[in-house]
């Protein structure tokens, strides 16, 4: 059993494609422990598997072998309805598209995932105006994502993904998207929620100078992680 003091561990996880008459080993055996506000860089060539490992990390896909420890409970037994309680509960996720949605505000972007997961109305929007404030938001948050620059939308992704508080972030190329400016202006504010909610994240990235910002990177080669 992994230590429940993690909020994310990855226990030796292995994933096989089959194509054709070829067997694609894209994880083999990888094992990965978080630390509450550590934020970790993960790198690798495109095709190495790291939104493979994201998306099993985040229970979104089910290993051939393995166990995911969130908060200290196992995934591995889980179903499909106690896999999706403990994402709302202990996950977050930002992509490199920002996936908003067009017909609502910011703000009502970062309400609805706290009403999905039974928050008042008042209580969310109260709290999302917090969350907008802290990526510099305030004064942008009645304007829907078409009104918002590619940097603001995704801050705004980055505020829905922590509207409920989660352990663990996981973030697939969140800068991807934008200019060095930009992608350097929003991996700030990330780096300093991270910082002051203790969460822990692990972000995906193909930006060197990036992930030497983050607390220790981690590579994706082979199969293989190390680091």
């Amino acid at each position: 059993m992994s230590d429940p003091g993690f909020p994310l561990s990855v226990r030796d996880i292995k994933r096989t494609f089959v194509q054709g008459d070829r067997r694609l080993e894209v994880l083999k055996g990888i094992t990965l422990d978080l630390r509450p506000g550590e934020i970790v860089a993960l790198v690798g060539q495109s095709g190495s598997g790291k939104s493979t490992l994201l998306h099993i990390a985040g229970l979104l896909e089910r290993p051939d072998a393995g166990d995911i420890v969130v908060g200290g409970k196992s995934a591995g037994a889980a179903g499909d309805r106690e896999r999706t309680v403990m994402r709302r509960q202990f996950l977050g996720f930002v992509y490199q598209y920002h996936h908003l949605l067009p017909e609502f505000s910011a703000i009502e972007n970062v309400m609805l995932p706290q009403m999905l997961n039974g928050r008042s109305r008042a209580v969310a929007r109260r709290h999302a105006a917090e969350l907008l404030a802290m990526v510099q938001l305030k004064e942008r948050s009645d304007h829907r994502p078409g009104r918002l620059s590619g940097g603001e939308q995704q801050r705004v992704a980055i505020a829905r993904a922590i509207a409920n508080a989660p352990r663990v972030l996981l973030a697939d190329e969140p800068t991807g998207n934008l200019d060095s400016t930009t992608a350097d202006a929003v991996f700030r504010q990330l780096l300093a929620l991270v910082r002051e909610t203790g969460m822990a994240a692990l972000v995906a990235t193909h930006n060197p100078e990036l992930a030497s910002r983050m607390d220790r990177t981690v590579t994706l080669k082979d199969g293989v992680l190390s680091g």
